[in-house]
């Protein structure tokens, strides 16, 4: 046969033995430590005895730990093998599609049983929850793909799940709700009329949309009130953030097998920070080590732009001031984005440690606006046949535009972004893309100074 007509390479494998074994944690690795967390009542900075009531002390000890490397429990290696390692995939028809000379991979986390990558760190929550005797888990969740993996996780190890999902994707996404169900998870529209901060909220508005803010809120107050219950949340802490780095480090093995001895650009979408940093992470310990020089790159949305329009300063992780105060770029723990399709970007604030990295230099951020990532969700299910989930979308709309940039100067970059979901539960979304019903919001400056003015003097 021709070389031409040879068939092409367009996924990268590890067997499960290849499977990594160890979370990397990146702190030990910064040039400045982050700021600590303050309690939310005295602003003095917390200690382990202040997170007790809410998390398990093998996940405070994973929160704050120096440890460069821990150990994946064999428990949690035995479910991750249920789907990892996931694919790595290069993007030719995407590529052709844009005429570039770029070469584009994804890494895609849409094989897992809950659609997403959240069950990377839902499983060893739901697994030392379990150890340490708890008998619930309270959560929330916004576009559901966390719930989904919370209610999955939960049910292998014995665990109750309570979890209450953004009003506006309960309304716009039911059938995420019927799976969590199905895997025995107790579902609530947020805000509910079952918690002091719900109701406080609904006194104002019986129909509001509710914010990953306000949900937050109602899941640790009932975890709170609940001796044999703990709070798990799904993205923005330390040890979630470690949790996900398992796909760069199955991301790099991947890439040493396609060959690819260098890296230009990486970049992610970003709400909370989990999936981006469990890509990026391992990158930049190589970076730092001076085997790549790419540029890191976080993308959000236009309508909760946290990194790109917020102000980096000590704030609630919630909307009712239950949670721990932490210092991240921020739009006010009162600000409620507008109700956007991709529900898991709703988030007022950002992953402090993303926020200190991102303060230091280590990353950049754009902001995209959702019609043009809705715009690339089509492309790229017509050309590599998977259709994303409306979070990704933001970093493959920024991707694209890269890969256009280098049609245009003949760069051969080799551009590397993570596909975090699918969007079989979000065709409503795409509905209203194809129709032209989809609008863009603008943001205004007196719109985020209203959200600003919340964030608390210290």
């Amino acid at each position: 046969m021709p070389a031409a007509e040879q068939p092409q390479q367009h996924k990268y494998l590890l067997d499960e033995s290849e499977m990594p074994t160890r979370w990397y944690n990146i702190v030990p690795d910064l040039p400045v430590p982050p700021p600590p967390p303050l309690h939310p009542a005295t602003h003095e900075p917390i200690g382990p005895d202040d997170l007790a009531p809410l998390f398990p002390m093998a996940l405070i000890a994973q929160e704050v730990s120096p440890e460069r490397y821990i150990d994946i429990p064999v428990e949690v290696q035995d479910v991750y093998r249920l789907w990892r390692p996931s694919p790595l995939f290069r993007a030719r028809r995407l590529e052709k599609a844009l005429g570039t000379p770029a070469r584009l991979y994804y890494k895609y986390e849409g094989v897992s049983p809950a659609g997403s990558h959240k069950p990377n760190t839902a499983v060893p929550q739901a697994f030392y929850n379990a150890r340490e005797g708890v008998k619930k888990i309270t959560t929330e969740t916004g576009a559901g793909q966390w719930g989904t993996a919370l209610a999955f996780a939960c049910t292998l190890f014995g665990l109750q799940s309570e979890i209450w999902q953004v009003g506006a994707s309960f309304d716009q996404k039911p059938y995420r709700a019927m799976m969590m169900e199905a895997f025995g998870g107790t579902v609530h529209r947020s805000p509910s009329p079952l918690t002091e901060a719900g109701r406080r909220i609904r006194a104002e508005r019986e129909d509001h949309p509710g914010s990953l803010g306000i949900a937050i809120s109602e899941a640790v107050e009932a975890a709170a009130g609940d001796p044999q219950a703990k709070y798990a949340l799904g993205s923005v802490l330390n040890h979630v953030l470690l949790h996900q780095t398992i796909i760069g480090e199955e991301a790099l093995l991947q890439l040493a097998k396609a060959g690819e001895e260098r890296l230009d650009l990486v970049v992610g979408c970003t709400g909370g920070g989990s999936n981006f940093a469990g890509l990026a992470f391992p990158i930049i310990r190589e970076k730092l080590a001076g085997r790549f020089d790419p540029e890191i790159r976080a993308v959000e949305p236009a309508s909760c732009p946290s990194l790109t329009r917020g102000t980096y300063a000590y704030d609630f992780g919630d909307t009712a001031g239950l949670a721990p105060m932490v210092k991240m770029h921020t739009l006010g723990h009162e600000f409620v984005p507008d109700p956007i399709h991709a529900g898991g970007l709703r988030y007022h604030g950002m992953s402090p440690l993303l926020s200190h990295m991102y303060e230091l230099g280590m990353l950049t951020a754009k902001a995209v606006p959702q019609t043009e990532c809705f715009d690339a969700g089509i492309l790229f299910a017509r050309t590599e046949g998977i259709l994303p989930a409306p979070e990704p979308t933001h970093a493959l709309a920024e991707a694209m535009r890269e890969a256009r940039r280098c049609a245009q100067t003949g760069e051969e970059k080799v551009i590397v972004t993570a596909l975090c979901g699918h969007g079989h539960f979000d065709l409503a979304a795409y509905d209203s893309y194809l129709s032209g019903r989809m609008v863009d919001e603008e943001v205004t400056q007196e719109r985020l100074a209203e959200g600003l003015a919340s964030i608390p003097e210290l």
